[in-house]
C-alpha cells in the first residue's frame, strides 16, 4: 500500500481579506491539510499572525491545521496555539534551550509535535529529539517569506532523516510545485507545503490536481 501523501496549502501565500473563503475553496478542491506560518519578526524577519487568527482559522475548518511556530520564545506561546486549535505544532530546533519544553508540551496535550531547521542547520541537530517527534519540517527556503526559489541542495537531508531511523512525518516547504516536489518524494517526504503553487491558480482543484499526478508518478 502507497504511504499517504499530505498536501498541505500555506495560507501565507492566501489572501487574508477574504481567508475564510480561500481556506473553504481549498478544502473543497482536497487539500489534506493547512499550513499556518507564525513569524515573531524576530526570529524571522517578518510579521504574521498569532493565536487569535488561529483561532478564526479553526472555526473555518475541520481539517489538520498545521501550525510552524516562526519565533523567539515558542514555550510562551504554544499554549495558546493548542487552546486556538492547531493539530500540529512545529518550532525550531535552533532554539536550544527550549526545544526539550516545547515538545513536551504539545505532547502533553494531544497534538502532534514537529521540530524544523532552516537551510544552515545540520540534521544532526535533531538527533536528540527524533524519538520523540511526530513531524519534521525540513525547510527548503530560508524561512520568513513567501515565494522563493527552491533549494533542491535541501532535499538529502529528507533521505538522510530517513537513514538515521526516522518513520514518522517528514514535511517540506519552499518554493515546492509539482516539478519540485518530485525531489521531496523519491527521498520520503510524506507533506507537501505549497503556497503560491496552489493560492496563485485561479483553478485551486486543478492546482491540487497537478500535485496528486505528481504523487502518482512518485510513489507506488
Amino acid at each position: 500500500m502507497a504511504r499517504k501523501i499530505w498536501i498541505a496549502p500555506s495560507l501565507l501565500s492566501a489572501s487574508f481579506g477574504k481567508l475564510n473563503d480561500e481556506i473553504q475553496d481549498v478544502e473543497r478542491a482536497g487539500c489534506d491539510c493547512i499550513h499556518v506560518d507564525v513569524m515573531d519578526g524576530h526570529f524571522v524577519p517578518n510579521l504574521t499572525i498569532g493565536p487569535i487568527v488561529v483561532k478564526g482559522i479553526r472555526g473555518a475548518t475541520k481539517l489538520p491545521l498545521d501550525v510552524h511556530l516562526m519565533i523567539t520564545n515558542p514555550v510562551k506561546y504554544i499554549p495558546d496555539f493548542i487552546k486556538a486549535g492547531s493539530d500540529w505544532i512545529t518550532f525550531h530546533v535552533e532554539v536550544q534551550d527550549q526545544v526539550s519544553e516545547g515538545i513536551a508540551l504539545i505532547k502533553k496535550a494531544g497534538k502532534k509535535a514537529g521540530l524544523s531547521l532552516r537551510p544552515g542547520t545540520p540534521i544532526e541537530s535533531l538527533k536528540p529529539y527524533l524519538e520523540d517527534l511526530d513531524l519534521i519540517l525540513v525547510m527548503s527556503v530560508e524561512p520568513g517569506f513567501g515565494g522563493q526559489s527552491f533549494m533542491p541542495d535541501m532535499m538529502p537531508k529528507i533521505g538522510a532523516l530517513r537513514k538515521m531511523g526516522f518513520k514518522n512525518l517528514i514535511s517540506v516547504d519552499g518554493g515546492i510545485d509539482p516539478v519540485t516536489a518530485k525531489q521531496a518524494l523519491v527521498q520520503g517526504a510524506d507533506i507537501l507545503v505549497a503556497g503560491s503553487a496552489i493560492f496563485a491558480k485561479p483553478n485551486r482543484a486543478e492546482a491540487i490536481e497537478a500535485f496528486r499526478q505528481t504523487i502518482g508518478e512518485c510513489v507506488k
